[in-house]
């Protein structure tokens, strides 16, 4: 008898531990939260007035870059660019649009060859990208944030 209390009592001292509540802080949550969090997607990808009517996200992404490339196209079509041989050729941006909605030209790829007939198609493609209409920057839980684009742009003259 003296044993199976002895076997009670040790039991009990130590189960105890089983009904400790373990104290969760905020930062824990917050890293935990973190770890399931998906940074490559957006639940709002940046916009322009004329794209905000739409309310499916791949139309909305196509609007917004349909738009960049069209004020593109359009300016470089105002430009009197001379060539002594023809060009074509896609040129990729890197672009980035920051929690301001401003965008940025990260970088550029374009053919050794287009660079030897346009010099300057660097500075005109950074030239008309800072005519775009407002930005309204991506969307992530509620929050503004910056979101990074690949552009491409196809630059034909004859």
């Amino acid at each position: 008898m003296n044993r199976i209390v002895c076997l009670l009592i040790l039991l009990f001292a130590t189960s105890c531990n089983y009904f400790e509540k373990k104290k969760v802080t905020p930062e824990d949550l917050l890293e935990e939260e973190l770890q399931t969090f998906n940074w490559n997607e957006v639940d709002t990808y940046p916009t322009f007035t004329s794209c905000e009517t739409l309310t499916a996200k791949e139309e909305s992404k196509a609007c917004f870059q349909n738009t960049l490339i069209t004020n593109v196209n359009a300016y470089l079509a105002q430009q009197k660019i001379i060539v002594t041989n023809d060009v074509f050729d896609t040129i990729k941006l890197s672009i980035i649009i920051d929690k301001q909605g401003l965008l940025t030209v990260e970088s550029m790829k374009i053919h050794p060859e287009t660079i030897k007939e346009i010099p300057e198609i660097d500075s005109l493609l950074r030239q008309s990208l800072k005519s775009v209409p407002k930005i309204f920057p991506a969307i992530k839980r509620g929050q503004q944030v910056t979101t990074a684009f690949e552009l491409p742009v196809i630059v034909q003259i004859n």
